[in-house]
């Protein structure tokens, strides 16, 4: 296989599982332990929740966006 495109479908590999660890680690956390949901009221839990789902959301997608950003090496 050509460098060029192992090095394409490597970038395509990373992405896809570290977008899919990123969802299922909040999904989790959101979802199974609840700190989505508002049930009685706004609570400390909640807002962390919601603080780390943003704070991380904006490293992912600037680690993406680099990951993206680099030329891919021709021989």
């Amino acid at each position: 296989m050509e460098p060029e495109l192992r090095e394409f479908f490597r970038r395509i590999i990373q992405t896809v599982s570290v977008g899919l660890l990123w969802l299922m680690i909040n999904s989790t956390a959101g979802i199974m332990f609840g700190y989505a949901f508002f049930e009685n009221g706004f609570h400390l839990d909640n807002m962390l929740f919601y603080g780390w789902l943003l704070i991380s959301g904006f490293f992912i997608i600037r680690y993406f966006i680099r990951t993206w950003r680099k030329k891919i090496p021709l021989p």
